[in-house]
């Protein structure tokens, strides 16, 4: 069986996309399967180092960039599947061609995110994108989803017409050696401060993070800080940073939050492993890898009681009522008080990070692959 592994957005994904798609395809290499051949599209380290539209700056580059989409996955990527002839084409973005294909398709959603929360993107994007994802589900299609919330929202808004399997994914491997420059550098002490690690996207709802974590400094007078380690939303739309970063000054937290940007592998392994907990506040996710992170690094977890959240953590984090101001902040200082409790999360949490591999993530993709339709 002949597998055509589509990496190309792998240029210019930053974030949880970006994570699946390294650790499916470093999967496939370490665990191979006898009746299973791999062919990549992109060798994965140097498409995610390709800079060319990371990080666009300019409506061309934009432009550009989903010219340079469009022409792969409706012209190049067929142009490919001709030359290799795969028996399957996994495509882990979203998008398949439009074109009609002698292969079986294999295309991973991640969340429904598209229809739940429209106000999130521009219009005519959204449209287009739509678009391109609906005239890639046809003839022998099926979907890959992350959890069964994810599922249950897909079938609501794209419906039953193409089985959907949910297969869990793994945490990111961080293998790069621990930097604990950056935590002299903010002067981080151990257990000292909550963590959150992600874009600033609206639906991560870290403004609420913010003013949780004032009202949790003014009610227990201690010397915690908090740190919100990523970059901004992936659009003016979704963008909270500047949101953040004005709620930060009119609290003068300015000595206590703690805002690194885009941060290496290395420092990520610092900041968890010497932080008191993670705190995971967001509106909607289709999967929640950090959760996973948190707990294999024996960091207890506080996080929003959204579905896809609440199943990934399966009892071994706490949650709080989402978007409820004061819920959070008794969460919060709940932990701080409990050692016991902490004691506790850690125990669990490290359990359930264990229930989640690279090894468990590729047998199950092995398992849609070698039984079509089951």
């Amino acid at each position: 069986m002949k597998v055509l592994l589509d990496l190309q957005y792998l240029n210019v994904a930053t974030t949880g996309i970006k994570t699946y798609m390294m650790e499916l395809a470093k999967a496939a290499r370490r665990y191979n399967h006898p009746d299973i051949q791999w062919v990549f599209s992109h060798e994965p380290e140097k498409q995610a180092d390709d800079a060319t539209y990371k990080y666009p700056q300019s409506k061309i580059q934009r432009l550009n960039y989903h010219l340079d989409y469009f022409r792969w996955k409706e012209f190049q990527l067929p142009d490919l599947i001709k030359k290799h002839q795969p028996d399957v084409l996994i495509c882990p973005d979203f998008v398949s061609p439009a074109a009609s294909l002698k292969c079986r398709r294999l295309t991973v959603f991640h969340d429904a995110f598209f229809w739940q929360m429209p106000q999130n993107y521009p219009r005519w994007w959204r449209k287009y994108f739509l678009n391109l994802i609906q005239k890639g589900l046809k003839e022998n299609t099926e979907i890959i989803t992350t959890t069964a919330y994810s599922k249950k929202a897909l079938l609501q808004h794209v419906g039953d017409s193409w089985p959907i399997t949910v297969i869990y994914q793994a945490p990111k491997t961080l293998i790069a050696a621990i930097e604990p420059a950056i935590l002299k550098t903010h002067h981080l002490e151990k257990e000292g401060y909550f963590l959150h690690i992600g874009t600033f996207d609206r639906r991560k709802n870290l403004p609420l993070l913010v003013r949780a974590f004032a009202e949790f400094l003014t009610q227990t007078k201690s010397s915690y800080k908090l740190v919100l380690a990523g970059g901004p939303g992936q659009s003016k739309q979704m963008d909270d940073l500047p949101v953040v970063q004005k709620l930060i000054s009119e609290l003068q937290l300015e000595n206590k939050v703690v805002l690194p940007g885009y941060i290496s592998d290395g420092a990520v392994k610092a900041l968890y492993s010497q932080a008191f907990a993670y705190v995971f506040p967001s509106e909607n996710e289709g999967f929640g890898i950090p959760i996973l992170e948190s707990m294999g690094f024996g960091v207890p977890v506080i996080h929003s009681d959204q579905e896809a959240l609440l199943e990934v953590a399966n009892g071994a984090g706490i949650p709080f009522q989402t978007g409820n101001l004061e819920d959070l902040t008794k969460k919060m200082i709940l932990l701080s008080k409990e050692k016991d409790l902490r004691a506790q999360l850690i125990q669990k949490g490290k359990r359930r990070a264990e229930d989640f591999s690279p090894k468990k993530f590729i047998e199950a993709f092995h398992q849609v692959i070698l039984n079509p339709g089951k």
